[in-house]
């Protein structure tokens, strides 16, 4: 997994940096309202709604943005309605693509995202075409340097749950959960000190495609960048595994 784990970690990395600070907003801001209409306005009694506040933390999001939205999700504001969807496809090269949605208009959402899969080498798919590649899995990231700290921390999180530390990253740790342990082994690092930059329940492949020919490389992570700039978009997930002097090629 170190190919797709690069790249997962290159892509948080750039999201911290983000210029375009209004879409990062965006998307926060509907996670925020879909949470607390499914699950209530109180993060300490809604999971999601907590975990949705501490990623639009993460990119720095106003307390009063964060409030807002909270107080649309629970109807204490007006605002629109959005419907939460999962799109499957195939990329180049066979690489499986599945997408969250938070949509007000699902026919020009499946026009607009089935002109991105088209025009990027890949075909938007039926229901069920390729989610069963994927399980969810709660994903911690921990920046963190090399030397014993680095041990110490992949030591604390086996002990409190996690089912997999991935080290091969230089900077960052990668640690995976099952999707009910996310929140105790994050409570568990925080509470020993460690500082944690992410911490959600994704969908992970379940088995990789590893893409070596630069060419379809650049294809894949293209039309998952546009995919990701899409404002319906809340999250892709992908089983394509870049290797990191492929990834390095393309400028990823």
């Amino acid at each position: 997994m170190a190919g797709h784990s690069k790249w997962a970690n290159i892509k948080y990395r750039k999201a911290k940096m983000d210029e375009k600070r209004g879409r990062l907003f965006t998307k926060a801001a509907r996670e925020i309202i879909l949470a607390a209409r499914s699950g209530g306005g109180n993060p300490e009694t809604n999971p999601r709604l907590r975990a949705a506040i501490a990623r639009a933390k993460e990119i720095n999001m106003p307390s009063e943005n964060i409030q807002r939205a909270i107080m649309r999700g629970t109807g204490e504001l007006e605002g629109a309605t959005y419907e939460e969807l999962v799109y499957e496809g195939y990329g180049p090269g066979g690489v499986a693509l599945l997408l969250n949605i938070a949509t007000d208009n699902r026919n020009r959402t499946a026009s607009e995202i089935r002109h991105i899969f088209s025009k990027s080498g890949g075909n938007l798919g039926e229901s069920g075409c390729v989610s069963w590649l994927f399980q969810p899995k709660g994903v911690i990231r921990v920046e963190v340097p090399e030397g014993e700290e680095r041990e110490e921390i992949m030591l604390k999180a086996i002990e409190a749950g996690a089912e997999d530390v991935d080290d091969t990253d230089e900077e960052i740790l990668v640690i995976k959960t099952a999707p009910e342990e996310l929140e105790k082994v994050k409570k568990a690092l925080e509470e020993a000190g460690v500082t944690v930059g992410h911490a959600e329940v994704e969908m992970v492949p379940r088995t990789t495609v590893t893409i070596e020919d630069p060419e379809i490389a650049a294809k894949v992570v293209k039309l998952v960048e546009r995919l990701e700039e899409h404002d319906d978009v809340q999250a892709v997930y992908t089983n394509a595994q870049i290797p990191d002097e492929v990834l390095e090629q393309v400028g990823a």
